[in-house]
């Protein structure tokens, strides 16, 4: 080996672990990941990474696996400020007498860009590199998380009836196009299209956003069939389930995230492959709302891409993704009444590489391959908590919680550093988030 055939490169990323998500279901020992600029420039086992490449920097994780950031693909990222405010209440009693009314007395601006960022914290700190949100005030959110640097799909609301974002369904069409045409190309924001629920968003704003979806490529996601309720309400009303609704319009397709989807029937499952639309499983939320149990083997085994979200803070009670993704098998499990279903390398690939696949960038994200971009996790296992190890991927999913991811890199640039947060000051965020706490608290003691 001569100097010439020596490539250099910025940082070494040292791992005991590795498991890159592509090849599927394999976890390796003793890798480098290189990274060079905002990529990742090669994946190949230490001795190599001696002989092939000389680097600014090296970290070396002798404890660790190292694997691709987890995408978390549906949440409303501020309700992070209304953790715990209503818990232990069924769905529309949730929203209609406490999350409705709170938003009306306190969503502003500064209670977006404060919530994001408290949400921001807490998924950077637990392994998320990219995340979805559809809440009010989109353009402060993804101003938000462009300036942390963290990847985010920003979903604009669109409802039928006012709300401190706008006053109804062309205000919200117009400022959303806005929000598209800001962000279109961007790095790390990814525009998208949030019609609420099929029972607050009529044919009109809807066929509408299926327009608006098809002339920019910007996704929709929708929450669809979350509760029994909203299916049994519908099928009375409008003669047909949500699903068949949403498909007959055309709001199913390719370019769309259905998400909770707990009540499926044969008849939805078959519009759902036949559109090629993704599955946004929710499953701490559905438990703690008591609104039901998505069949992930089964729209897995049909073909369908289930990716993975947390929901909002609100109605979790967190946004820690590695939780979700243990709460994810387990229920997999009891659902397909089978223990091998969804397992343990199955959950990450729905955490990472098919998150990508449902907001669109699969291409660059999700994996640990030379070429995409560089947003890799570590986690440690050097806890008594997860040890001894005998697999890895085990460990993450089944023992693990976020706590114990100790880096992260988005784009190359370091987020987590030896677990404390390298793009957020935390000390000044917790003094924002105690004023917000005593005006809420007041206003919920009235």
């Amino acid at each position: 080996m001569t100097a010439d055939t020596i490539t250099a490169a910025d940082i070494r990323i040292n791992a005991r672990w590795l498991i890159p998500i592509e090849p599927e279901a394999v976890v390796l020992e003793h890798q480098a990941v290189i990274i060079q600029g905002s990529r990742i420039a090669a994946v190949v086992s230490q001795d190599e990474a001696d002989l092939r490449f000389r680097t600014r920097e090296t970290v070396d994780l002798r404890h660790h696996v190292v694997m691709p950031g987890l995408i978390n693909v549906h949440g409303h990222a501020a309700m992070s400020l209304f953790r715990g405010m209503a818990d232990d209440l069924p769905l529309m009693t949730w929203l209609n007498e406490h999350i409705w009314p709170a938003e009306g007395a306190f969503i502003s601006e500064q209670f977006i860009a404060d919530g994001t960022q408290l949400a921001m914290a807490e998924m950077l700190r637990t392994g998320t590199t990219t995340f979805s949100d559809m809440y009010f005030f989109p353009e402060i959110a993804a101003q938000a998380a462009h300036d942390v640097g963290m990847r985010a799909q920003i979903s604009f609301p669109l409802l039928d009836f006012p709300t401190p974002w706008g006053s109804g369904p062309e205000e919200y069409l117009s400022k959303g196009k806005a929000l598209i045409e800001t962000w279109k190309g961007d790095e790390y924001i990814t525009p998208a299209i949030g019609p609420h629920a099929p029972y607050t968003v009529s044919d009109g704003p809807l066929q509408k956003a299926i327009k608006l979806s098809a002339d920019t490529g910007a996704p929709i996601q929708i929450h669809l069939h979350e509760t029994a309720f909203e299916v049994t309400e519908a099928t009375e009303k409008q003669g047909k389930r949500p699903v068949a609704r949403m498909a007959e319009l055309g709001v199913l397709g390719p370019n769309t995230q259905c998400v909770h989807m707990t009540q499926i029937n044969d008849a939805d499952l078959k519009s759902v492959v036949e559109s090629g639309a993704h599955v946004i499983h929710c499953p701490e939320s559905n438990l703690k709302l008591a609104s039901g149990l998505c069949p992930v083997q089964k729209l897995m085994d049909a073909g369908v891409n289930v990716a993975i979200g947390t929901d909002g803070a609100a109605s979790n009670n967190d946004l820690d993704l590695f939780g979700e993704l243990r709460t994810a098998a387990m229920i997999g499990k009891a659902v397909a009444g089978d223990a091998a279903a969804l397992s343990a390398h199955q959950a990450l690939t729905m955490a990472t590489l098919n998150g990508a696949r449902a907001i669109g960038r699969d291409h660059e994200l999700g994996s640990l391959v030379a070429g995409k971009l560089a947003d890799v996790i570590a986690v440690d296992l050097s806890d008594p908590f997860l040890q001894p190890v005998y697999d890895p991927a085990s460990h993450l999913v089944y023992s693990n919680h976020g706590r114990a991811v100790s880096h992260s890199w988005i784009n190359g640039v370091p987020q987590l550093q030896e677990g404390r947060l390298t793009r957020i000051d935390v000390a000044d965020l917790m003094l924002r988030v105690d004023g917000w706490m005593e005006r809420i608290r007041d206003q919920q003691a009235q």
